[in-house]
């Protein structure tokens, strides 16, 4: 890693060479260092606490017996909820909380590196929440996958295998207002679009 790459906000030097040096230990198979942030309170304090943006996760960098050992706390992003700033006379407050109502924090960091993590979390932010939404809707899906509108049809499926059910959904003694009231539940549950809801109530009103 170049080192000059992390500098660019007057982080210190040592401190971001030494974290450099402990946390490539840690990363994984294609992940990498985006951004770090170095602790700089009023008074002296020869071994600053960070934090590291990977593209994976944050880091919280707490060095501890003068120096010699470090501790690391990390968060995966798919697990953060909310990142947020605090700005204060002498430095910014960086704090973050996850899906699990875990929270972290770190103080005293320059005004511009805080900015500079907000500015990197918010963006990884939007993704993660496009992702955790996916995820949420195929947990849905499966969850209601053993309802059915009849012994041999399941109505609950992907959508594209929905759009390539070929029966019939209603048969002779099935209850439409039933199957209506199934349907509309599978809507609201976020299961099937509206578009899928409609086209599937004319296809049963059709038939009463």
């Amino acid at each position: 890693m170049n080192l000059k790459n992390f500098l660019n906000e007057e982080q210190d030097p040592k401190a971001v060479e030494k974290l450099l040096g402990r946390i490539n230990s840690l990363l994984t198979s294609q992940e990498f260092v985006e951004y770090i942030a170095v602790q700089k309170k009023p008074v002296l304090n020869l071994s600053p606490d960070c934090i590291a943006l990977t593209n994976r996760r944050i880091i919280f960098c707490r060095p501890k017996n003068f120096g010699f050992s470090m501790d690391f706390q990390d968060y995966s992003w798919v697990d953060v909820a909310d990142c947020h700033i605090k700005e204060g006379i002498v430095g910014s407050t960086f704090m973050m909380k996850t899906t699990r109502n875990l929270t972290n924090m770190m103080d005293y960091l320059p005004k511009n590196q805080a900015r500079k993590l907000y500015q990197y979390a918010q963006e990884i932010e939007e993704q993660m929440r496009g992702v955790r939404r996916e995820k949420d809707l195929e947990t849905r899906r499966a969850s209601a996958g053993g309802v059915t509108v009849n012994n041999a049809t399941p109505i609950i499926t992907h959508p594209q295998q929905f759009q390539q059910q070929q029966k019939p959904l209603l048969i002779e003694n099935e209850d439409p207002f039933a199957l209506l009231q199934k349907l509309k539940g599978l809507m609201e549950n976020g299961i099937i679009s509206p578009e899928e809801f409609e086209e599937k109530k004319n296809q049963i009103l059709s038939r009463v």
